[in-house]
């Protein structure tokens, strides 16, 4: 679809209160996965599709398809099917992106698995949801990911890979594919799987693909909640096409862009906003690592004429802080997306200015709306870009409501809902959630706080729920406070957020000692370390003798908050 013809219109707020709704003067697509993939493939097969550096890998539109439909093959000849489920836990790497095509080219449901995360969290996630297959890298950085699955089912030491597998703890995987060379005893090698794939006629593919519903699941990705435990926002084909290529529309993409993602793919950033907004234009997916590196960032974009560069604003500011930026080649530079966390007003400038990035875009959402809803424009005046998280997306629609539900007043703050095609289907295998999260007229309340502006012009000012985002990652207390209270000298526990100038935000903690107990700082940490994610991992701990609560038995998490910024001496940094 032609970007040109993307229009974002009639934003402003009606009748005086802060409901807007997204123009639908451009068409929503309602193609599947593979249908984009197949038609940007077709009309631009000879322009660059997937760059990655680390990996020399440099393919172009009609190589990447053909890759594609090979592991789309080996994947059918395992005996995956439409619906059945299938983890990927690994890092920015060419195989993902395979995975990701080719499980949509099938109606496999990729089920996303943060890199960051331990075996606690990985044998939740698998059972939850309900996993057959696992694609996972051998390792990065500190997590031997081969052997936490051998952890969780060391039945594959005596396993053949060429039967399914039967775990205890794991009663649903049948099979494990490992990247890389030699794979683990027990475990199938992916580049085997690929080959497998050329035994199966493309035909047979097609006539699968052509059975496939856009309005059916096809990822799976886990945000956690005040349950505790992650929940499987389920997101269609017709959730992340349209908002992929809405999203890349208000950057004007076309497929002579080239877009540097650093950002990781488990994320919707940068599967979503990323690869498959791409693939959505024709552009180039540029991909300097496995994990976020500034000068190899900087060296990807530099090499490859990159036109526009994803992060969140922890990177921009490493990048920023580079000794040597002025030695990269910057001049092709022009558009891109700071989001996941909030956006220090400073820090957009500057990325505008020395980065070469003029019509730097900041966009808001959340994975459950798949993920964009809010996103600044490139021709928007420059305050309203640097202050604001922009106006709503084209066939969203958008209020803040007080706590009866009602449209606040233009400029008043309240809770935001949210509906329309980007809403997720579902929590998997949680209905109760779902409908705790989705009213009955379709709104998904955001539980983030927000004002909306005259012109439609959004702005995010805290949340109702207490969650913490840091360097881009969503940190949800109560999980955190149910694996500290498994600590035997834990009585109570409390988890907040502190504003810190690179994260954006980091996590403190708040201890009551059970009597007779004299924990430390560093034993609480010791105790979370390799258990939960290192992101997870609190930074500050401080023990006391009583929580502040309210009247009826609440925490109350902001005076926690301001008391521990008193006595290290912090302010909060403005932000949009």
């Amino acid at each position: 679809m032609d970007s040109a013809a993307v229009i974002l219109d009639g934003r402003e707020p009606q009748a005086g209160v802060s409901h807007v709704v997204g123009g639908v003067t451009s068409p929503l697509i309602e193609d599947t996965i593979p249908a984009v993939l197949k038609d940007t493939a077709a009309r631009f097969g000879d322009r660059d599709a997937a760059i990655f550096p680390a990996q020399n890998i440099h393919w172009t539109y009609a190589e990447f398809d053909h890759q594609v439909d090979r592991l789309a093959g080996g994947l059918h000849a395992l005996g995956f099917r439409k619906g059945d489920r299938v983890g990927i836990w690994a890092p920015n790497r060419v195989e993902w992106l395979l995975a990701q095509f080719a499980t949509a080219r099938v109606g496999i449901i990729l089920v996303n698995i943060n890199p960051a995360y331990r075996v606690y969290e990985l044998e939740y996630v698998l059972n939850k949801v309900g996993c057959k297959g696992l694609i996972a890298a051998r390792s990065f950085k500190s997590s031997d990911y081969a052997a936490m699955i051998a952890d969780l089912a060391p039945e594959l030491s005596s396993h053949s890979p060429s039967n399914e597998l039967n775990a205890a703890r794991l009663p649903q995987l049948k099979r494990v594919i490992c990247m890389g060379d030699d794979a683990p005893a027990g475990m199938l090698g992916f580049d085997a799987v690929v080959a497998m794939g050329d035994s199966i006629d493309v035909a047979d593919l097609d006539a699968i693909t052509a059975t496939l519903d856009r309005n059916e699941p096809i990822n799976i990705q886990f945000t956690s909640g005040t349950t505790g435990q992650p929940k499987g926002a389920t997101l269609t084909h017709r959730n992340i096409v349209n908002n992929a290529h809405f999203t890349t529309a208000a950057m004007e993409f076309t497929e002579a862009d080239r877009l540097c993602i650093p950002v990781p793919f488990y994320h919707c950033f940068g599967m979503v906003m990323g690869t498959l907004g791409c693939v959505t234009k024709g552009a180039a997916m540029v991909v300097p690592g496995e994990g976020f590196e500034p000068a190899a960032t900087m060296q990807a974009v530099s090499d490859a004429k990159c036109t526009a560069l994803y992060g969140v604003p922890t990177m921009f500011v490493a990048e920023l802080e580079l000794p040597d930026l002025k030695s990269y080649d910057l001049s092709a530079l022009r558009t891109g997306i700071m989001a996941g966390a909030p956006c220090p007003i400073e820090v957009m400038r500057q990325v505008q200015g020395v980065m070469n990035m003029s019509d730097i875009t900041i966009a808001y959402g959340m994975t459950e709306t798949s993920p964009v809803s809010f996103q600044s424009n490139v021709d928007d005046p420059l305050e309203k870009r640097v202050t604001s998280v922009g106006r709503v997306h084209p066939h969203v629609e958008v209020k803040v409501v007080d706590e009866e539900g009602a449209a606040v007043p233009i400029g008043e703050q309240g809770e935001l809902w949210t509906r329309g095609y980007s809403v997720m289907q579902r929590y998997w295998g949680d209905e109760e959630q779902t409908d705790a999260a989705i009213d009955a007229d379709g709104w998904m309340k955001t539980g983030d706080l927000a004002t909306i502006d005259a012109e439609g012009f959004c702005n995010i000012t805290g949340r109702v729920k207490d969650m913490i985002v840091r360097g881009g990652e969503n940190i949800y207390p109560r999980e955190i406070e149910e694996f500290l209270y498994n600590h035997p000298a834990v009585s109570q526990v409390q988890v907040f957020g502190l504003p810190d100038e690179r994260f954006g935000e980091i996590s403190a903690v708040w201890i009551i000692k059970k009597p007779g107990t004299e924990p430390t700082e560093a034993e609480i940490i010791d105790f979370c370390k390799g258990k939960i994610a290192h992101y997870k991992v609190p930074a500050l701990v401080r023990f006391v003798d009583e929580i502040p609560m309210t009247v009826t038995g609440k925490p109350q998490k902001f005076v926690m908050r301001d008391l521990m910024m008193e006595e290290l001496g912090i302010t909060a940094a403005k932000t949009a």
